[in-house]
């Protein structure tokens, strides 16, 4: 069946007063996002049209409105349905282990009113840039409680054996100790909101050559990007008392990058620490590419393709479970195997009901 994936969330809802199954519902929703519908009324477009084609609403003699839509995603538990994104990664994945898991955060844009005290709905995920899947998010209220909403992520996923990446919002000594004592590892970004720490590591790189170097170089949309990786051992940091304080820290890398965009090139400084001691600067070249994944595979196609910042849901958890539907609609739309870009499967999908059992099929419900 297709509304497996939601047979587990627990419905609260009043006995007998109830038309539809939960489990319908939210797969209906599903359904909606993979075929490109973007809101409420486009959920109960998909209900009354194609429901019953694939053995939705079966024994109901009417389809739901767009109100009942809105009610059901505003009282749902985020927590339940982020289990099933959750659990649809782990059939994917059999393990953490080796992977790099990227830390950050988004706002929906759309949950912010143009007036009025209310702020506006961030959230924070937990990507896995290898293999393109969410397996976790934290909903926030604004940008300075990443810093709270991070320890709070991090606790959900078992990271035992993976690389944890985050900007530098959330290069913290406590954060840094949380992935260390669930025997992960860190990589972190250094900015000025650690002062002593970039000054350090600044000045290392400034009078210490590097024990390896590494290259790489991208062209794409018209630029072409050269990245340049210095690694030094956490021994070239003069200040001890700035290294004492980060724990288990081994190696602190300085990438260059250069885009050349034909009439002028912009060169960005990026440092990082790690907690690994592996002397090759290609690697960490590659954790810093990895970790700006999510904003390309990730947060920009829920913006371009599933046009998560036109959405103005603010009610209740809405914003939380339609961002989580998003995603996990995402991943099923990125898990088939054809040649079709992600924006040509959702149309195939829109027009094939052929298709659409599909892309189920290839996600492993």
């Amino acid at each position: 069946m297709l509304n497996d994936i939601f047979m587990s969330v627990p419905d609260h809802r009043v006995t007998g007063r109830c038309t539809y199954s939960l489990a319908d519902l939210l797969t209906i929703a599903l359904l909606t996002y993979i075929c490109g519908g973007e809101d409420y009324q486009d959920m109960s477009a998909f209900a009354h049209i194609r429901a019953r084609d694939f053995g939705l609403l079966s024994d109901c003699s009417t389809t739901p409105s767009p109100d009942t839509f809105e009610r059901l995603m505003a009282a749902v538990a985020p927590e339940e349905i982020e289990r099933c994104l959750i659990e649809h990664g782990r059939s994917f994945l059999d393990s953490l282990a080796e992977k790099q898991i990227v830390v950050d955060g988004k706002k929906l844009r759309g949950s912010a009113p143009k007036t009025g005290p209310h702020r506006g709905d961030y959230i924070m995920s937990a990507y896995v840039s290898e293999n393109h899947l969410t397996i976790g998010q934290q909903a926030l209220k604004d940008k300075e409680n990443e810093i709270v909403a991070i320890p709070q992520l991090i606790d959900k996923l078992d990271i035992e054996g993976s690389v944890v990446s985050i900007d530098a919002i959330g290069t913290q000594v406590s954060i840094a100790q949380k992935i260390i004592d669930k025997k992960a590892h860190y990589f972190l970004a250094v900015k000025e909101n650690q002062r002593a720490l970039l000054e350090a590591v600044t000045d290392a790189f400034r009078y210490n050559r590097p024990i390896d170097t590494a290259s790489q170089m991208e062209a794409d949309h018209g630029r072409i990007e050269t990245r340049d990786c210095r690694i030094l051992d956490v021994d070239s940091i003069e200040d001890k008392d700035v290294v004492a304080r980060w724990p288990g820290l081994r190696t602190i890398a300085e990438i260059t990058s250069n885009v050349d965009y034909g009439d002028y090139v912009a060169k960005t400084v990026r440092l990082y620490i790690s907690d690994e001691d592996f002397p090759k600067a290609a690697y960490f070249n590659m954790l810093a590419r990895g970790h700006w994944s999510i904003e390309n595979q990730l947060h920009w196609s829920l913006d371009v393709t599933f046009k998560e910042d036109a959405c103005r849901t603010r009610k209740g958890y809405a914003a939380q479970n339609l961002a989580c539907i998003r995603k996990l609609a995402m991943q099923v739309v990125k898990s088939h195997t054809d040649k079709k870009s992600l924006r040509k499967r959702l149309f195939a999908a829109a027009i094939s009901q052929e298709y659409l059992r599909n892309l189920f099929l290839s996600a492993k419900f």
